[in-house]
């Protein structure tokens, strides 16, 4: 069977379960029967096709009953059957599926019946779901895995779920043929930012890792023009969209998905999955007026070559997840996730060549690159990438890393109820503690939302800035408009009271509710939360619009941006 990535099938499913597109490659089809006659040559088993979509769908319906949702449980728990996903007990199940062609209740110990393995990847109100090529005994490693009685890898097996996919090239494909689809299903198509700053770099993590090569994460946008040789194309535009399904995503544009199968991915092989390459292929052709040299192979990845004056940009976007405790004994525990958006304007087909330095001091953790990028093995601390750049901007490298820098906003928020209608609170912060110029804190507020209680009365003075307050929510703005902190720290509190307007208590029935008020108020020792308990009682369900607010009180939240100057 060839190396590489070919998809054998994919399905695109609604949230109604339905398959609403799907299609198979026969060429990679006959690929998978000829192994598996080979494989099983001397079994006399009868060759197992592909399923129908009605068949898919049924199989996807009855997945998501047995494993609890569309992703499914990821970990074996008590509802898990073996032979399902759960029952594996790892979590890249829930990307990772298989889906069961026969009722529960009929013999699946066939691995005929399975089939396996499935990119999932959920966008706007479909999932997607790839088929890609793997050897039937691949197949078969898995199916044992499903039956198996104990949980997890057994330690010194080899054998497990983990290793296995490590060794099927195909999957990160299949991967890339489920996100590039979402993309378009949304409308998701636009090219990464990639801005220019004259400004110096901010020395955060990615300077550390470069080497303070001139990339700077504060900027203006670059327009992107249309990677074609003629000014004239058309650019490709869309709105974001979110892996949570949600109301107002657009009609599926079944001939787009058709005209890009048949150019991004001919007879299953994935080759170029931009849409935005392709439709400035379609849109303006090619020429042979500048073909390239001939001791050169140009890649698929670049189907035009830049002529103009020559340029090399990078952004960074990184996200900073962080989990403060306040607590001696449990670290706060801060992460960073970002990519590297790169814009290559280079006549010709150079080799770019970008140089990592300090991988182990930054606490690197993931990393995944383009597939124009080389990457040799990956060293202790240092790495070299070489790439040959696409039109266009692109993202060059994903990463994760543990953060050694604690947040540039630290502290504690206290609510203590005195009554069922007025309450005391207390903030205690440090803003920019160990950080350094050029990095500046432009503005700070911190809220304090109440959307299921009206405030009537607040009294309070912090020891820095000012505070704002509306009919649900006091606004404490430490550093405002005109004020930035920067080269040094600023510690600050403040407590006050605030007063609610009395709840609107349900009716009772009769006094079966007062008595069980009565014995809930013996059980609870503290009075606190027994005010809590009783208010939470009469509150209406918390809004998704507020996914923290899931009782009356239950955060603050902080709002801020950091700069170089």
């Amino acid at each position: 069977m060839p190396s590489g990535c070919s998809i054998r099938a994919l399905w695109i499913i609604n949230n109604q379960d339905t398959v609403v597109f799907s299609r198979r490659f026969p060429v990679v089809e006959k690929q998978w029967c000829s192994a598996y006659k080979t494989e099983n040559e001397n079994t006399g088993l009868d060759l197992p096709r592909l399923p129908t979509d009605q068949q898919i769908s049924d199989s996807f319906t009855r997945r998501k009953r047995r494993e609890g949702s569309t992703r499914g449980y990821g970990i074996r728990v008590a509802q898990s059957t073996k032979g399902s996903d759960s029952w594996v007990d790892d979590p890249i199940t829930r990307h990772i599926i298989s889906l069961c062609l026969t009722e529960e209740d009929d013999d699946d110990d066939d691995e005929r019946n399975i089939l396996w393995p499935i990119a999932l990847h959920t966008k706007a109100l479909y999932s997607i779901l790839v088929l890609p090529l793997v050897e039937p005994k691949e197949m078969k490693d898995y199916v044992k895995l499903c039956r198996r009685s104990d949980c997890g890898p057994a330690v010194g097996e080899d054998l497990s779920l983990s290793s296995l996919l490590l060794n099927i090239s195909s999957i990160t494909g299949a991967f890339m043929v489920a996100h590039a689809f979402g993309d378009i299903i949304s409308g998701d198509t636009v090219e990464p930012e990639v801005v220019v700053s004259a400004s110096p770099s901010v020395g955060g993590l990615f300077d550390s890792l470069t080497g303070s090569i001139g990339i700077s994460s504060r900027a203006k946008p670059v327009a992107a023009p249309v990677a074609s040789s003629n000014p004239s194309g058309a650019a490709i535009t869309g709105a974001t969209a979110s892996d949570a399904p949600k109301a107002g995503s657009r009609l599926l544009d079944r001939d787009l998905l058709r005209n890009f199968i048949a150019t991004a991915m001919p007879f299953g092989t994935p080759l170029d999955l931009s849409l935005s390459n392709i439709s400035a292929m379609k849109a303006n052709g090619f020429s042979s007026a500048d073909p390239p040299p001939q001791e050169l192979k140009q890649p698929a990845w670049k189907p035009y070559l830049y002529k103009g004056k020559q340029r090399l940009l990078f952004t960074i976007h990184e996200t900073v997840s962080a989990a403060m405790y306040d607590r001696d004994e449990i670290p706060d525990n801060v992460s960073v996730a970002g990519q590297i958006n790169c814009r290559a304007e280079l006549e010709g087909l150079p080799d770019v060549s970008f140089p990592l330095a300090g991988l182990s001091t930054a606490h690197i953790e993931a990393i995944s690159f383009h597939p124009c990028a080389q990457v040799p093995a990956h060293g202790i601390d240092k790495q070299n990438i070489v790439f040959q750049p696409p039109l266009g901007n692109f993202v060059l490298m994903r990463y994760q890393a543990g953060c050694g820098l604690g947040p540039p906003v630290k502290g504690f928020y206290q609510l203590s109820m005195v009554s069922e209608d007025e309450g005391a609170f207390l903030f205690k912060v440090h803003l920019m503690e160990g950080y350094k110029a050029p990095l500046s804190m432009e503005f700070c507020t911190i809220t304090m939302p109440f959307p299921r209680r009206r405030i009537v009365a607040f009294d309070g003075t912090p020891s820095a800035g000012t505070v704002l307050t509306t009919e649900h929510s006091v606004e404490w703005r430490i550093l405002g408009s005109g004020r930035s902190l920067s080269g040094k720290s600023l510690e600050a509190t403040f407590p006050g009271t605030i007063k609610f307007s009395p709840l609107q208590s349900r009716r009772k029935g009769d006094g079966d509710d007062e008595e069980s008020e009565d014995e809930s108020a013996e059980n609870v020792v503290n009075v606190e939360d027994f005010l809590v308990q009783k208010m939470n009682k009469d509150l209406p369900a918390a809004e998704l619009e507020e996914p923290f607010c899931w009782q009356a009180y239950d955060y603050a939240k902080v709002c801020m941006s950091l700069a170089s100057f």
